[in-house]
């Protein structure tokens, strides 16, 4: 944990001697550093039930023609703006950062399973939603992948909005057992990306989110997608994302450079089972901040070519 330690510093450090940063999420030059490897995108993760046996699991269950009959097209608007890879443009600024997290997802997953992320921060405006809607679309962007994008923070959520697409019926509506999966997931105009919006506003988000219904739509969905990302409440000030981590297979928690103080930061990451976290995201980070990061990275690879 002594990276993460490091990073958190770090950000502690660039805070102090920026006080007065604004608190918007604009992730342009995001670096991730690991768990327990990682780099500018980083992600370590733990051993998981195979894709194929979950695919065995629940084989039969739902085809990919219902995930296509039976989802309801919407007509998004996006906001460009957030929406870094539905403006036309693969080079604006912030995409490579997406793309390096992707690879080094994929680079990880073939020595371990990792499906279901979810993506929380320590406290609201680091960034999380604009990192898990953006993780989604460099995801899906890969020929073939199929990605499914849960927001789950009931308390304040805003991805139907950085989507520019209707909230409901969502996720509450299914924990409260008043629609099924394919009822609650949208398509939209990106290929293969699906999207569940929060719903309808509730009075008890901890109590529903723990009801357990979470983990049965992972469940019975998990065989269609190829990822499943969740935008999750932050950790610090609400119980949500503890609970909802449980569901999941792996958490990546977002820290704002210059804004999120490393004690809060250190508080958030009690919050989760030391396995959960596989990355930590260093939000709006200094571009000098890159070649450390692929320092990191090296001494991490190196460090594996030597177990093996």
């Amino acid at each position: 944990m002594s990276r993460i330690h490091e990073a958190l510093k770090k950000a502690e450090q660039d805070r102090a001697a920026t006080q007065g940063g604004g608190m918007e999420p604009a992730l342009s030059s995001a670096t991730v550093l690991e768990a327990a490897p990682l780099s500018e995108a980083a992600v370590a993760t733990m051993p998981l039930p195979s894709a194929a046996g979950s695919m065995s699991a629940f084989a039969g269950a739902y085809s990919l023609d219902e995930l296509f009959s039976r989802c309801p097209q919407q007509e998004w608007k996006p906001d460009l703006s957030t929406m870094l890879f539905m403006n036309g443009n693969d080079a604006t600024h912030g995409t490579e950062q997406y793309r390096t997290l992707r690879s080094r997802l994929y680079q990880l997953r073939e020595k371990m399973n990792l499906k279901s992320i979810l993506v929380t921060s320590a406290l609201p405006q680091e960034g999380k939603s604009f990192t898990a809607s953006n993780l989604a679309q460099v995801l899906v962007r890969q020929h073939g992948r199929r990605v499914l994008l849960v927001d789950a923070d009931l308390r304040g959520p805003r991805l139907h909005r950085m989507l520019g697409t209707v909230p409901g019926p969502g996720l509450s509506e299914y924990l409260l057992g008043q629609n099924d999966e394919f009822s609650i997931m949208q398509r939209g105009p990106l290929a293969d990306l699906f999207f569940v919006p929060s719903g309808v506003h509730i009075e008890n988000p901890a109590e529903l989110v723990g009801n357990g219904r979470l983990k049965l739509l992972l469940q019975r969905v998990e065989p269609l997608f190829d990822w499943i990302v969740i935008d999750s409440p932050p950790a610090v000030p609400v119980s949500d994302a503890s609970v909802l981590a449980t569901a999941c297979d792996g958490v990546l928690m977002v820290v704002r450079a210059n804004l999120t103080p490393s004690d809060v930061a250190r508080k958030a990451r009690m919050e989760f089972p030391e396995q959960s976290l596989i990355g930590v995201v260093l939000n709006g980070a200094d571009n000098h901040a890159a070649p450390y990061s692929r320092y990191y990275y090296e001494v991490y690879e190196k460090k594996i070519a030597q177990k093996v």
